[in-house]
């Protein structure tokens, strides 16, 4: 019986348990769009390195753990603008939305926030619309 799914209760079992740290260490909500677009924007210069320590462990804590590692294959695209595109499609969305999968999905269902099960509803119903467009029916991913 395939096990994979394991993986994937782990990593929303870890992102829970960040977002509740981040909430409780400091009672801001722990959205990663909301995180970068302060870097980026200048609006959180009073938290650059609390922001940028988070940032670091996301792009750190997989290096870490690559010993543990079995091979992974993602079925990602090698199509290089397909990847582009959608890069900055999920970049402008989060801003539109005010807020990224973790920001709506984990913390703000999690605390029963109206506009985090819309938010979630909109994002889950146009990644179903996307896949049916862009695999099925262009067939470029």
């Amino acid at each position: 019986m395939p096990i994979d799914w394991i993986w994937g209760l782990i990593g929303g079992l870890l992102i829970g348990t960040g977002g509740a740290v981040y909430l409780l260490g400091n009672g801001r909500i722990m959205g990663a769009s909301g995180i970068i677009g302060g870097l980026v924007d200048g609006s959180g210069h009073d938290t650059k390195w609390e922001r940028l320590v988070f940032l670091a462990g996301v792009f750190l804590l997989p290096i870490v753990l690559m010993p543990f590692y079995r091979e992974v294959d993602p079925h990602i695209t090698s199509n290089w603008w397909v990847l582009i595109a959608a890069g900055l499609l999920v970049g402008v969305g989060t801003r539109i939305a005010n807020g990224c999968t973790s920001g709506h999905g984990v913390c703000g269902m999690s605390r029963l926030s109206l506009r985090g099960f819309a938010a979630t509803i909109v994002y889950i119903l146009a990644g179903g619309v996307g896949v049916v467009v862009f695999r099925h029916l262009l067939g470029v991913i």
